[in-house]
This record gives C-alpha cells, structure tokens and sequence, in this order.
C-alpha cells in the first residue's frame, strides 16, 4: 500500500532535480497528427472541452520537423533556462494514434537531440495496443518515457457526458501495462466538470494516486468553439470559484500518496479564447494565492524521497 502525504507532496520540480540534478524545462511540441475522438474512429468533434488545437494550444508548428520545433522551444526559453536540459513533450492530440514507423521516428527523432533529457506522450488509454507499448519499453531504455494519459474523471456518468469515448477499465488497464513495462505513466485529471462534486474529484484523484507515477490537476476551462461553451451558455453549469478550486487542490494533494508526483496545479487555457472562469487567467495571482493556502494548511513540498526513472 502506497503510504499517504502527510503534510507534503511531491512535486515536479524537485522530481526533476532529483532526477536529471539540473534545471528541466518542457517544450510543447506537435506531432502532426489527429484523435479517434474526432476523425469518426470513436466519434466525431473531440471531448467536449478540447480546443480546436486538440488541447495543444502553446505546442509548436506540426509542419515542422522535430529538432526545428524544439529549436524553436530553447529560443522561447532560453532567458530561463541556462545549461539545462528538456523534455520533449508531444502534447496536442493523440500521439500514439499514428503509424508505428511514424510514432518511432518521431520519438527518435527528439531523443536524438542532445540536451533532450526525456520524451513525453500525451494520448489515450485507448491508443495503446501491443506494439506501440513495446516500441515505448524499447525507447525507455535509452532516455525515460513518459506517457501522459487523458483520464480527466473517474465518473463513468461524467466521462459519457464530455464525450471520453472509453470507459474507466480501459485506462486502468493501460496504467498498468505501461508501468509494469517501467514507463513512467501520468494522468490528467479535470476539476470542476459539469455536475461533479468534491467527493467525485477526489475519488478520481484517489484512484490516479494507485495507478499512476504522476498527476496533471487542471481546472475546467471553457473555450470559445467548443460544445462545453454551448452548454455554459445555456446556463447548464457554473465554473467553480477561485476560492472553491483553491480548496479542492488542497484536498486533492492531502488524498495522494507521497510518491506521486504532481505535474501541475492548475493550467492556462489560451486568454483569446477563454470564456469561463475569468479569474484563472491571472495565473500569478492563482499561483500565490494557491500557495498562501498551502502554506496556511501546512502541506509542504517533500524533502527525501528515492527519483523515480
């Protein structure tokens, strides 16, 4: 039994010094390709809260080859990062949802890249057959994988209503293979979706903290052209507070056990298209306020823990 936080939390900074023993920072990058979600292999129009960008609105151009995409990501960071290292993280739509020749070149092609520490996935459970797990067991042994998996809820009733298009077992499954394969597996985990209470978010926070190395917390947004901000516009739902999230991070941190590292807190989404909540577009402020209230709850940063590959 993983054992429980107990006043502190692991976060990804300190996860990453431990690791590497330098300064990481992540590029968003684009691998070129779509979601069953949307090109009528599951269904059509995506979750009905992903961005017309397939949630990967700050990822660089998909027209570009991989080493000039992350050439582009040092220029955007390089005031703040100096002799470190990166990830290489594939964030907008399905990225193992491609040929396997394709998918092999493309996470080449990135690890090839000298300073590029570790290379990280975003998909879906659902995309993740035999061969594309094997392909990534064969490239963790080179530099860490990463696979960032699209949970977003535990609640089979709320995963129908955004349109997930796979149910609960199905990313249970994937969570287990690829961590028995030791590849480092983090799920993404939405706050604030339509109709669920805190009850409901910290059961799918719990059920992540048995079944994954790491955490995405990401508070709802809703965006311009998507079916979510239809709803909100018909009044279907409110968007939690900033007091309200504030809160249910805190709680959501104390559930986790003390090895799971948190990725995020919260997240952007892009100012031009965000409809609801206003206030998170003041990040800064989230942040600070957010850390007033962990440091008021006295849950801390961990200080010894073992790095994880």
């Amino acid at each position: 039994m993983r054992e429980y936080t107990n006043g502190h939390y692991y976060s990804l900074n300190q996860y990453l010094r431990e690791t590497f023993g330098c300064k990481v920072y992540k590029l968003a990058l684009s691998g070129g390709y779509t979601c069953p979600n949307r090109d009528g292999s599951i269904a059509e129009g995506g979750c009905i809260f992903c961005s017309e960008g397939g949630s990967g609105d700050f990822a660089a151009s998909a027209g570009l080859p991989v080493p000039e995409q992350i050439e582009q990501g040092r220029l955007r960071v390089r005031a703040k990062i100096k002799d470190g290292l990166y990830i290489a993280y594939f964030q907008s739509f399905t990225t193992t949802y491609m040929p396997l020749c394709r998918l092999s070149k493309l996470i080449d092609d990135a690890m090839n890249c000298r300073d590029v520490a570790a290379v990280s996935l975003g998909t879906r459970p659902d995309c993740l057959p035999d061969d594309v797990v094997d392909l990534l067991a064969r490239a963790n042994e080179r530099k860490p994988v990463w696979v960032e998996l699209g949970l977003q809820t535990a609640n089979e009733r709320t995963a129908r209503y955004i349109r997930r298009g796979y149910e609960l077992p199905v990313y249970d499954a994937a969570a287990a293979r690829l961590r028995a394969h030791g590849i480092n597996t983090i799920a993404h985990v939405i706050l604030g979706l339509p109709g669920e209470t805190a009850d409901d978010m910290l059961a799918t926070v719990r059920r992540v903290g048995q079944t994954a190395d790491g955490i995405k917390l990401q508070l709802l947004h809703v965006l311009r052209n998507t079916d979510l901000a239809a709803d909100y516009a018909a009044g279907r739902f409110e968007t939690l507070e900033m007091s309200e999230y504030i809160d249910i991070v805190c709680r959501c941190i104390e559930a986790l056990p003390e090895d799971v590292v948190i990725h995020r807190l919260t997240g952007d989404g892009a100012k031009r298209d965000l409809i609801a909540p206003l206030w998170s577009g003041d990040k800064k402020r989230v942040l600070n306020a957010l850390g007033s209230e962990l440091d008021r709850r006295g849950i801390r940063q961990g200080r010894h823990h073992k790095a994880l590959r």
